[in-house]
């Protein structure tokens, strides 16, 4: 039976829209939260690409260096002491910088800043990589529930802040002495020295 144009003409439409509808708005949308997933990361790096790392905090000024040895890596503390450092804290630290994800990105002013605590920061933290390259987070007070830390990255110069985990502060608020590495001296009791032999006494014939 051959269809009349008019009901052929609205079954096109019918398809057309539904294409559209799925391209548009359902795939769409999926692609924008793979896109939001993508920028909720706050660095791109990798741990093995990290050469050093400078923290500010307080009237304290960090420095960190990555030592490559024959084993694995070693990080030692360059200022303001010299000493290796806790493999442990900064293992921590960089699990944090690599991993950690901002909850979400706001837009502010430059003379909003102060607002965030950003213009006097708890704390910074520069990353500098193997290729030279640098990256920055500079950290800020809570947000209104003190759930979340208000963040700059890399001198943002559109100042669109980050949300994110308190355990930044956690990770650098620390007295230099939890920094440094860790020596446990193990005393080894000496063996009790055995009893000498006691002479055989020779029979004379």
């Amino acid at each position: 039976m051959k269809l009349p144009k008019t009901t052929l003409i609205l079954i096109l439409l019918t398809l057309g829209l539904g294409s559209f509808v799925y391209f548009h708005e359902i795939k769409g949308k999926n692609q924008q939260t793979e896109i939001k997933a993508q920028k909720q990361k706050i660095f791109s790096f990798t741990a093995d690409n990290v050469q050093s790392l400078t923290i500010k905090i307080k009237d304290t000024t960090l420095q960190l260096e990555k030592r490559n040895t024959s084993e694995k890596p070693e990080w030692e503390i360059k200022s303001p002491i010299s000493a290796l450092a806790n493999d442990a804290i900064v293992s921590y630290l960089m699990d944090l910088l690599v991993e950690g994800k901002s909850e979400r990105t706001l837009s502010v002013s430059p003379t909003e800043l102060s607002e965030f605590g950003l213009d006097k920061p708890v704390a910074s933290i520069d990353v500098k990589l193997k290729n030279q390259q640098s990256h920055q987070l500079i950290l800020g007070k809570g947000d209104f529930n003190n759930q979340f830390l208000y963040a700059q990255v890399d001198g943002n110069q559109n100042l669109n802040l980050l949300l994110v985990s308190k355990d930044f502060v956690n990770a650098v608020n620390r007295d230099i002495s939890e920094w440094k590495q860790t020596t446990e001296k193990i005393d080894v009791e000496p063996l009790p020295s055995l009893p000498k032999p006691t002479p055989t006494p020779t029979k004379t014939k």
